[in-house]
């Protein structure tokens, strides 16, 4: 609802009656998907993405959550981009170099420079890589004595806790994200439970684990919004990539092979553990369309490859069925016809005893005299099936006074529970109030109207 500062509810004056919420439809707002036959996919969990408004086009349990195995990695990722430098140099403690296949095999009191640990956790999946780059972070977070003391020093514990206030950081950039089913314990994606306490203050167990949709939404922040986001693109999207450190030459393979299957395709991370089964999560470009994919539990060995397979289904979907579509356009325009003059209770008007009314206009499509705005086109990504749905709001009644450009009510376009644009209803004049001085005005101003024609 929306009222004016100041108006009273309650008697003559002040009563205010708030006008139902309206719908315009034109079309459907979503696409039937019982009038579609599923897709055939063997994931467990799976989603299709729009890339650019985070809308779900697509899901097959996409928001039950489940281990994601080395998919955590994108996260990893994209915190050590945000908050660490390419060029500096991480050390490796005696807990990052206990990490398990598959691994770079680093040494405890190495040192590596933070670009190639990046480009070796996310081509090769190396798992103890990870643990370097999450303590290189991690330790800044710890007691200030610990903060000083050197990575390759810290005993288990102390790693575990430099381990944990990374995942600490990977939590909170997941809840801004608005991932509210995902918990992150490790930086490689081993799968882990542990104990925590609720905002309840009660003990729980929390798994590693995400859903298809918020894995899907975490990528998007990767590919599209972090500050890291061109780094990270570049680092996923590398076919191969060697250096030479601390004696040794590593050689990195891009894993990723969706990236050669359909062309668009920019970035993605697989990921394997025994609980959580093959794992992807990938993104795809085409003309001005971005569609992310995630599968969780997509087939466990001998089925390797089913995770392409789903992947080419979902995106070819994508492709076939979603194009952009312009909402602000003539088609979907809403018709400013329908808004009426509205009354205002206890108004000035031109004559005594007529009642007063306002007359309302759309304030994105006018404006400050009055005059046509010229429009940017708006474009949503709709299924060849969907239309957009307009909805209206506004008042029924205002009190007096009433301002000119006084907010009224909004119209919203959305397809399903995506919102893609709010335009604000507005009043096109002012309305003075019927006051004591204008009530004796218009007296005196009627007296001498009388007198004038006797």
């Amino acid at each position: 609802m929306f009222r004016r500062q100041g108006a009273s509810v309650h008697g003559i004056r002040g009563f205010f009656c708030w006008l139902i919420v309206l719908s315009l439809i034109i079309g459907r707002g979503t696409v039937s998907r019982a009038a579609e036959e599923p897709l055939q996919l063997y994931a467990n969990a799976a989603v299709l993405l729009d890339g650019v408004s985070g809308r779900v086009l697509y899901e097959k349990n996409g928001d039950t959550p489940m281990a994601m195995a080395s998919t955590t990695k994108i996260m990893t990722c994209i915190l050590v981009l945000e908050n660490g430098e390419l060029e500096d140099q991480a050390q490796v403690s005696a807990y990052a170099a206990s990490m398990p296949k598959v691994k770079m095999n680093v040494q405890k009191g190495e040192q590596y420079e933070v670009r190639n640990l990046l480009f070796s956790m996310m081509l090769e999946s190396h798992n103890d890589a990870a643990v370097v780059l999450a303590e290189y972070i991690g330790s800044r977070y710890m007691p200030e004595e610990l903060r000083e003391k050197p990575v390759a020093d810290y005993t288990t514990e102390e790693s575990k806790m430099a381990v944990k206030a990374f995942a600490t950081l990977m939590n909170e950039k997941a809840a801004e994200l608005g991932c509210t089913h995902t918990w992150f314990i490790t930086p490689n994606g081993l799968d882990a439970t542990e104990t925590v306490q609720d905002a309840d203050g009660r003990y729980v167990e929390r798994d590693h684990e995400t859903t298809a949709a918020e894995l899907a939404r975490i990528m998007m922040y990767c590919v599209r919004e972090s500050p890291g986001r061109d780094v990270f693109r570049e680092i996923t999207r590398t076919e191969s990539y060697s250096f030479y450190e601390n004696g040794k030459n590593v050689s990195c393979v891009n894993h990723n092979q969706f990236l050669t299957m359909m062309e668009g395709a920019f970035s993605g991370k697989t990921g394997y553990t025994n609980k959580a089964g093959y794992c992807y999560v990938g993104a795809l470009e085409d003309d001005g369309r971005v569609f992310i994919v995630a599968l969780l539990g997509c087939g466990w060995p001998e089925h390797k490859t089913y995770k392409w397979s789903d992947t080419r289904t979902l995106m070819q979907y994508g492709l076939d069925n979603y194009s952009y579509q312009e909402i602000n356009g003539a088609k979907h325009a809403f018709d400013e016809s329908l808004l009426k003059p509205i009354p205002v209770e206890n108004g000035q008007t031109p004559y005594l005893g007529q009642e007063a009314r306002v007359a309302l206009e759309v304030l994105e499509r006018h404006g400050e005299e009055g005059e046509s705005a010229q429009e940017e086109p708006i474009t949503v990504l709709l299924h060849k099936d969907e239309k957009i749905k307009v909805d209206y709001v506004w008042e029924k009644h205002l009190q007096a006074p009433v301002p000119a450009g006084m907010q009224v009510g909004t119209v919203t376009y959305r397809a399903g529970d995506t919102v893609y644009m709010t335009e604000t209803i507005v009043t096109k004049s002012a309305v003075g109030e019927a006051d004591w001085k204008w009530c004796v005005e218009q007296v005196l101003r009627r007296f001498v109207r009388l007198k004038s024609f006797q």
